[in-house]
């Protein structure tokens, strides 16, 4: 174990300490679990930055997503429409709430992430083609 001397305002100090009170741990110990917490998120970041439009939030699944920044919309809802269903970038920008340049940035982002993005999608494929062979339980 390394140490290291940290100097840290008054006020933030008492705020540690109450916080770290209310957890049962020691002040040292909150400490380290902050700084880990922390670095852990700041090393998840997934978003690439040849594409600052698109950025990673975990989808309903609980697995993460890469999706237009600002707004709920899925990459993979992007390629499906210009992919699956032929529509064109500027078509695609006006049936969604969605910028041109956004649209054209997620089919570029699409080509660098082939793989992740075509994966997606064979996932949800399968996972419609489970549910609608299911049975429909009689009421």
């Amino acid at each position: 174990m390394a140490r290291y001397a940290l100097n840290l305002p008054v006020a933030l100090k008492q705020e540690a300490e109450l916080v770290a009170k209310q957890q049962g741990v020691s002040l040292n110990q909150f400490i380290q679990w902050a700084v880990a917490e922390k670095v852990g998120g700041l090393k998840q970041t997934l978003d690439d930055p040849r594409f600052p439009l698109i950025t990673y939030r975990r989808g309903g699944s609980g697995t993460m997503q890469p999706m237009l920044r600002g707004t709920n919309i899925r990459v993979k809802t992007m390629v499906v429409a210009n992919k699956y269903h032929y529509l064109p970038p500027e078509e695609i920008a006006d049936r969604w709430p969605v910028k041109i340049e956004a649209v054209r940035e997620a089919l570029a982002y699409y080509e660098a992430h082939t793989d992740e993005i075509d994966n997606a999608i064979a996932e949800d494929t399968a996972l419609e083609a489970k549910y609608a062979n299911a049975a429909v339980p009689a009421s």
